[in-house]
């Protein structure tokens, strides 16, 4: 008798969630073209069909005794559904690349999509939860290696190769350190000298300077690429070589003679297994 009831309740709950991926799926094909809505992730849509065929054979099969006849047609049905679903997922994957990163917290989903046929590739910011909607064009065509690093719980660095064989980096960010009183821009809100064990940042009214193992680069003002408000990207010659974010602790002030509270990380533009560095103010330059 136990057995039976818990067949049930596992039936019943199985045939819910599966009316709720059904729900699911009309609500997205509705708003879809209204809304200019996609599924963060385009290979989301196939994996629920999957789900819902799952959960909806699996719910029969606990709440009806089908006749060996009947159940046999129904798993065959599902398995030809679920192996069509699969092949429209790796068609669809072919058409388009996604590139997806959860933020350590959870809370925010870095996504880009890309066209592999002519390799233009957006930015796509969550808005609904699992739907999206394309915020921003790539700079650049993605070709070959990337990496998502996330430099802060709200702060994503997309590092890519350019055709051109040049690496390029693209930030998501998904906040603010002033609680969205005003804009600002990061260079001016850490001018001043901030150090770590082998590399000293330098911002000033002239740009930002970065020191590593006694190596200097100066990056002047046309050369950094401000993201929102938490990041910034320095370039040389149109190719992104460091990346400067503001950390959690970071305190905006509009002051710029008032001590520097918080901290920053700085991210070299590289493909291989690099680390982000967390730098400390000194004082100002």
């Amino acid at each position: 008798m136990k057995q039976n009831r818990k067949k049930l309740i596992a039936g019943w709950i199985l045939f819910l969630v599966a009316i709720g991926l059904f729900c699911l799926q009309m609500g997205y094909l509705l708003v879809h073209d209204h809304y200019q809505v996609e599924y963060i992730d385009n290979r989301l849509f196939y994996l629920i069909n999957i789900l819902f065929v799952v959960c909806i054979l699996l719910a029969l099969i606990l709440l009806l005794r089908l006749p060996k006849k009947f159940l046999i047609i129904a798993i065959t049905a599902a398995g030809l559904i679920i192996i069509l679903q699969t092949v429209l997922l790796t068609n669809s994957n072919n058409e388009i690349r996604n590139y997806i990163s959860i933020s350590p917290n959870f809370k925010h989903i870095f996504s880009i999509k890309k066209n592999v046929a002519s390799g233009e590739a957006y930015y796509y910011r969550s808005y609904y939860g699992i739907l999206a909607r394309p915020k921003e064009k790539l700079g650049h065509k993605i070709h070959g290696e990337y990496k998502v690093q996330w430099l802060a719980k709200d702060v994503a660095t997309f590092t890519y190769q350019a055709p051109n064989e040049t690496i390029q980096q693209f930030i998501g960010t998904y906040g603010d350190r002033n609680k969205g009183l005003s804009y600002y821009y990061v260079g001016a809100e850490i001018q001043g000298v901030w150090k770590s064990n082998n590399i000293t940042v330098v911002s000033s009214p002239d740009g930002i300077s970065v020191t590593e193992n006694n190596h200097t680069e100066q990056f002047e003002w046309d050369d950094i690429h401000q993201f929102g408000t938490l990041a910034v990207v320095l370039k040389k010659n149109n190719e992104a070589i460091w990346t400067i974010s503001l950390n959690e602790n970071f305190v905006v002030e509009s002051d710029s003679t008032i001590e520097k509270e918080g901290n920053i990380t700085i991210y070299k533009a590289v493909i291989e297994n690099e680390q982000p560095v967390v730098l400390h103010y000194k004082g100002p330059n």
